[in-house]
């Protein structure tokens, strides 16, 4: 058997250090344009994911957020009545909408 030096501690503080970086959070929210869209933003920016259920013409009240997110690196999906946020690493797989 060949050896190998395995630092085991070094590994699971990595791993700790790795799912530090997103917050883990889904955000529930009402997309009614009472909220700034800088908000919306900071939260994609901290790693959560939005789901947003849409109260009035979803484009005109994420057109003030959504090049932002697009330009993070994030998506943005609208299903059915719902507006969809993700940052930057988390897809939203649509596959199965066909």
């Amino acid at each position: 058997m060949s050896e190998f030096d395995l630092d085991l501690q070094t590994i699971e503080s990595e791993m700790v250090d790795e799912d530090a970086e997103g917050t883990g959070r889904v955000v529930l929210g009402v997309l009614d344009g009472r909220t700034p869209d800088e908000e919306w933003v900071a939260e994609v920016e901290g790693g959560a994911v939005l789901v947003l259920a849409v109260e009035g013409d979803m484009k005109r009240l994420a057109a003030g957020f959504a090049p932002d997110i697009r330009e993070l690196g994030g998506e943005l999906v609208h299903f059915r009545r719902f507006l969809l946020v993700t940052p930057p690493g988390v897809a939203i797989d649509t596959d199965r909408l066909d």
